[in-house]
């Protein structure tokens, strides 16, 4: 997620009860070619959207996720907000006073439709800010081929059975029996999934820090001497190993076991590895809840165009808008009601274990304006916690200093 530099006064709603004009739309493209961009979707929807709302014209432009959130916070930093952004942070936004609230813009079957997990995921003190666009969910995927050849009969649901699994597949010449993605890519999501199978997490019911909890302490520890300490993570340092070495390596057939998020569905079948998932193993057996993402939509209140924004949005919500994105890129509806006729539909089935993890999935501290650089903190030190002599007690306890200070400080 991209920090918002410090941001200027907002503009006035003073034409917020208008009913023409064109609204510019900056999104994120969630395709890997110009065959499957983004933009194709955005386009097709400001039309159709443009056939019933004559009055409204939408300029929608996409960029890519490694710059999306930097032109957004330029634009806001020199006045000329989008009326919409779809991107991976709002906290820092809605903080300096420069979003709609979600009840500003959208009706009220709109609102209530949301998946209730992932729309709290979007308050910032109780309050809608971040409206949900898509989400996804993380589960275990195992390289079926190997665990036959191993001798393994079922999917791990324990920590120690994911040790188990390991040993037999490095037995068997696996390269790397469990992939461990540490390194400054993602590593956030790693961290997050482990603390979560270990009982700990990013934060406690009231919503402060527990980075260095006595249950995160020893999640880590485990890991240092369980998995990395016993060979089980394959060669080279965790610390140094991004998400995509671990999928490519996977997409190979090199990696027995790792976390990983639906686009993994797509990368294996093409490159014809027979896998299956199951749910995040933890501590004493499965984790009681797995890793949810979600990515989102706000309004700017620059442009005054609260009136066009909420008619678009709630367009964009429709049941097969919703689902349309969501199929094309393996991800998760955020709707109940586009949930329900996924499930419904054998085409997607191939998403259902996805759903059903997202119904207890916890996400990342979104709405702390701190977490942007709580994420970097993580991405820079975590690593180190699972090296030879490696000290997770040390490397959270800094982590956590600098958190509070971060929180406290409002930055």
């Amino acid at each position: 997620m991209a920090t918002a530099p410090a941001l200027t006064a907002c503009g006035s709603d003073s034409a917020g009860s208008g009913g023409n004009g064109t609204l510019k739309v900056i999104a994120a493209d969630y395709g890997d070619s110009a065959a499957n961009t983004s933009q194709k979707y955005w386009e097709k929807l400001a039309r159709a959207f443009e056939v019933k709302n004559s009055e409204i014209t939408v300029d929608v432009k996409v960029y890519s996720w490694t710059e999306v959130d930097k032109r957004v916070a330029d634009m806001v930093k020199n006045g000329q907000a989008p009326d919409i952004a779809q991107i991976g942070a709002y906290a820092d936004y809605a903080a300096a006073g420069k979003l709609y609230r979600a009840d500003q813009m959208l009706s009220i079957p709109t609102q209530a439709g949301f998946i209730t997990s992932i729309e709290h995921a979007g308050e910032v003190s109780r309050v809608q800010y971040g409206v949900p666009f898509v989400a996804s969910a993380r589960v275990l995927f195992y390289n079926q081929k190997l665990f036959d050849a191993a001798g393994i009969s079922s999917a791990p649901t324990s920590w120690d059975e994911l040790k188990q699994a390991a040993v037999a597949l490095k037995a068997n010449g696996v390269r790397i029996p469990y992939g461990l993605p540490l390194g400054p890519e993602e590593c956030q999501a790693e961290t997050m999934m482990w603390m979560l199978g270990g009982g700990g997490g990013y934060t406690d019911t009231n919503g402060s820090y527990t980075i260095d909890s006595a249950e995160n302490i020893k999640t880590f520890e485990w890991l240092r001497d369980e998995l990395v300490g016993a060979g089980l993570t394959g060669p080279g340092s965790p610390a140094h190993t991004n998400r995509q070495d671990v999928f490519d390596a996977f997409t190979r057939g090199e990696v027995g076991m790792l976390n990983g998020h639906p686009t993994l569905m797509q990368q294996a079948s093409g490159h014809g590895i027979k896998y299956a998932t199951a749910p995040l193993p933890g501590r004493k057996g499965k984790s009681r809840s797995t890793m949810g993402v979600a990515d989102w939509l706000m309004a700017f209140k620059q442009n005054g165009n609260r009136q066009q924004i909420g008619k678009f949005l709630n367009f964009v919500y429709s049941d097969q808008n919703v689902l349309d994105f969501a199929a094309e890129y393996d991800l998760l509806p955020v709707t109940t009601s586009a949930s329900q006729a996924m499930r419904a539909d054998n085409d997607y089935k191939r998403l259902w274990r996805f759903l059903d993890e997202l119904e207890s999935a916890e996400f990342y501290p979104a709405d702390k304006t701190s977490w942007a650089n709580v994420s970097k903190l993580i991405k820079e030190k975590i690593g180190s916690t699972v090296v030879k002599g490696g000290d997770p007690a040390s490397v959270l306890g800094e982590i956590q200093r600098e958190a509070d200070a971060m929180e406290n400080s409002g930055t």
